[in-house]
């Protein structure tokens, strides 16, 4: 169990590291070339109309006055105006946001589970000719660059036989009352089959090359041996004693590629046109706009953060032996 301490000094870690990356993100974004007053300017404005818009967007202050506003607005929730869409950042990113853990969750859902699976059962298995036809199928699989398989299963299941769209995440013509709806929808479903499977593919083989690997180093341990020695089935070993300590790198490997997935797949997002969290910040940080690429950073480190903090409390869950919340 997991005490109180701990959770307080975990917490109190992830602010001290949430504000640092606030405070890394603020200069970065300011060293890097390029007036961001371009995208919402006309070069024939006049210098009274300019100045103007400098203050409404407070670039006219000394930088110090610029971060003391900054870090006042994020502790507030408020994240303030994108300078290319005009709107508030917080609904452009709820808006992207949605759309990559739709896809991202559900691809990392099936591929960690059905690797986690597939890993425990080749471990199992381990030596035999099966296995070694279906650890070089795997690595195959794991060593094709992403977005390549991504264009191939457009290549074929869109293009040739025609089974699924080209791209994006809905017809020209659906309309939907809500998110709810849109996510629910035939439709989208339909739209999303293709992304899932490429990413599903991709993913599946890091948790099952760890699942394997780990529970190979599990199944000589001496606990193994006095399952069996009680009589036993090979099934209830496996996944009651050897598959349950084995899984532990594999939950820490999920939190982590969580988080970094939410703003790394910008390729699978560009090939499948999918308007998604990672495309819009690479496109925010090209046109110099501050908040929204601010943004769109910040909450990926927010997810990778809390993601770690979750996987470290999976640990004393998954194994008693592991008491990170014990007296030091």
């Amino acid at each position: 169990m997991v005490n109180r301490r701990y959770v307080v000094r975990r917490f109190a870690l992830m602010l001290v590291s949430l504000f640092m990356v606030l405070s890394v993100l603020f200069v970065l974004f300011r060293l890097v070339p390029g007036d961001p007053m371009s995208t919402v300017m006309d070069p024939r404005m006049p210098p009274e109309a300019r100045e103007m818009v400098a203050e409404q967007y407070g670039l006219n202050e000394p930088l110090y006055v610029q971060y003391a506003l900054y870090m006042t607005n994020v502790v507030q929730g408020d994240f303030g105006i994108s300078f290319y869409y005009q709107r508030p950042v917080f609904d452009i990113i709820w808006g992207r946001l949605s759309n990559t853990l739709a896809l991202m969750l559900t691809a990392f859902v099936m591929s960690y589970a059905v690797g986690t699976y597939l890993g425990a059962h080749l471990g199992w298995i381990r030596g035999t000719a099966r296995e070694r036809v279906e650890m070089t199928i795997v690595l195959l699989i794991r060593s094709a660059p992403v977005f390549w398989v991504g264009m191939v299963m457009l290549y074929v299941f869109s293009f040739q036989l025609g089974w699924f769209p080209l791209g994006g995440m809905r017809s020209v013509d659906a309309q939907y009352a809500n998110a709810f709806e849109k996510f629910l929808s035939p439709d989208f479903l339909y739209h999303l089959v293709i992304p899932v499977i490429t990413l599903s593919l991709f993913y599946t083989g890091l948790p099952l090359l760890l699942m394997r690997n780990n529970l190979l180093e599990v199944l000589t341990e001496d606990y193994i041996d006095t399952a069996r020695a009680k009589g036993l089935a090979e099934r209830r070993i496996m996944i009651r004693h050897a598959a349950r300590n084995a899984i532990l790198p594999v939950v820490t490997a999920f939190a982590i590629a969580v988080g970094f997935s939410v703003g790394g797949q910008v390729l699978i997002e560009q090939v499948f046109s999918w308007p998604g969290l990672g495309r819009e910040m690479v496109q925010a940080s090209l046109r110099n706009d501050y908040p929204l690429a601010q943004a769109t950073f910040f909450l990926l480190s927010v997810i990778v953060i809390s993601m770690n903090f979750m996987a470290d409390l999976a640990y004393s869950y998954l194994d008693p032996r592991v008491q990170i919340g014990g007296e030091e």
